[in-house]
């Protein structure tokens, strides 16, 4: 790989192709453009350092994951400083402070584990689409419809004339092989 052996323009060509992913990444946990801006450029830096480390499989979800771990950094950051300014401010008010901190804290964890689940998602869906045509017919049109179209199985054993425990039941099936064949552990 080129970008590995230390190609700039290699590594300029990757910026361009993933930084508007990149952005949507940071700006979905931060909520701010100009932020947003500033975790893309910590995200690049970042990549650049980890390339001789990165194992050529899964460049998007790697890119990603980077990135996620950047604005997680970022925001909390931030938010540590006006607690700091609050804390010094009054003796009395430092356990509010504390305790409106661990609400934040929370609060902030969860968002992020949201984006984090979300953009995951996003990706797997793409991989599944891409490698639909792999999948055996029967267990094809359950994939699509369940993880693809997001249909419940009221929905899928309405159009498909089966009764709801036939769609569960194929559904697992479905799961099974797509475990055994792509050595995936989080079909569910």
């Amino acid at each position: 790989m080129r970008i590995r052996a230390g190609d700039a323009d290699a590594f300029r060509l990757l910026m361009e192709g993933y930084r508007q992913h990149i952005f949507q990444i940071a700006y979905s946990v931060v909520r701010n453009r100009a932020d947003a801006e500033d975790i893309v450029q910590e995200a690049f830096i970042q990549i650049h350092r980890a390339l001789p480390q990165y194992e050529m499989k899964g460049l998007k979800a790697w890119i990603s994951r980077i990135t996620i771990n950047k604005a997680i950094d970022y925001k909390r950051k931030k938010a540590r400083r006006p607690e700091l300014v609050s804390q010094l401010a009054t003796h009395d008010g430092a356990q509010r402070a504390d305790h409106e901190s661990v609400d934040s804290a929370h609060r902030y964890e969860h968002n992020c584990r949201d984006a984090l689940a979300e953009v995951l998602d996003i990706e797997r869906k793409e991989q599944l689409a891409a490698e639909l045509d792999r999948i055996p017919p029967l267990h094809r049109e359950m994939v699509q419809a369940f993880y693809l179209e997001d249909k419940s199985y009221d929905q899928i054993a309405s159009e498909q004339h089966i009764t709801p425990k036939t769609v569960e039941s194929r559904l697992y099936r479905a799961r099974q092989w797509l475990r055994n064949h792509w050595k995936e552990e989080d079909w569910r």
